[in-house]
């Protein structure tokens, strides 16, 4: 396996960035190949360091000593058999959640295969069907971006099941047990599966197509996570549009249409959210 980086991460949604942080582990290579991929130096395998199995578990187990509230595997797609064994190695009383972090694009029967390593999906959804939209095809190289994805949901839902949470308190290094349950709990996602869905420059009507599908299709099954931080990281000349920003405006109207269908419990992100980094450095922090 190759790895860019393992450590605490601030950015998640509400319940997987809990306490200190999400326990993220960065794998190199990608399904995708997006053109605006903000991950791009190893999504295309450029960063990281090739390990064992052996040192993915120790990795796990020094994330958990940093307080992690879960293992965060971001596109773990391509390396599940090692991740299996490596899971299978912890030592008993192991009791984070595990959460796959993807971009959508996976195969349904590889998804059942792989159950029992996943506790919560965080999934991207990125684009409408084919017949309504062309940015499946232009931006990401998979036409079939669509129905690959509703086929991957369906299973991530059929595996992880409706959202449930857990009261989760940081370990307290030297607090006695009484001591650190006497602290106040945070809310843990423990089992279920959120939606990610990107607002693209000029795409709000391709946003809309997506939110409404997910609603009338899953309903309050899953959760919903609508964001706003699109960075542009270069010039596109096959896609100008890409180099610029998305619009606070085409946001708030996103937001308005989800209160339309009903949609009162969804993650969203406040003014200014492209203006931040969400990007860590991938200097195999934590993996060597």
């Amino acid at each position: 396996m190759r790895v860019a980086r393992a450590a605490l991460h601030e950015w998640e949604e509400p319940g997987i960035a809990v306490g200190p942080g999400s326990g993220a582990v960065f794998f190199s290579f990608c399904p995708l190949r997006c053109l605006y991929c903000q991950n791009a130096e190893i999504a295309q395998g450029a960063h990281g360091t090739d390990i064992s199995v052996e040192r993915l578990a120790r990795i796990f187990c020094e994330l958990r000593g940093q307080g992690a509230a879960n293992v965060n595997l971001v596109t773990p797609t391509h390396y599940w058999p090692h991740i299996a064994a490596a899971r299978e190695s912890l030592p008993a009383g192991f009791d984070l959640p595990f959460v796959c972090n993807t971009s959508g694009y996976e195969r349904a029967e590889v998804i059942r295969a792989f159950v029992d390593c996943v506790d919560v999906y965080l999934t991207d959804f990125k684009y409408a069907s084919s017949p309504d939209s062309d940015a499946a095809g232009r931006y990401s190289h998979a036409e079939d971006y669509f129905e690959v994805a509703c086929a991957a949901l369906d299973a991530m839902l059929e595996c992880a099941g409706e959202p449930c949470w857990g009261d989760w308190r940081p370990p307290a290094p030297g607090a006695s047990d009484v001591q650190r349950l006497e602290c106040a709990p945070e809310r843990r996602l423990e089992r279920g599966v959120v939606v990610r869905h990107l607002l693209l420059p000029g795409r709000l009507e391709d946003s809309k197509r997506v939110m409404a599908h997910l609603r009338a299709r899953y309903g309050n099954a899953v959760l919903y996570s609508v964001m706003d931080q699109y960075t542009p990281m270069h010039a596109f000349s096959q896609a100008p549009e890409l180099g610029q920003r998305t619009e606070r405006e085409d946001y708030e109207r996103l937001l308005d249409f989800l209160d339309g269908l009903g949609m009162q419990d969804y993650f969203w992100q406040e003014g200014g959210a492209a203006e931040g980094s969400f990007i860590p450095p991938f200097d195999n922090t934590g993996v060597e």
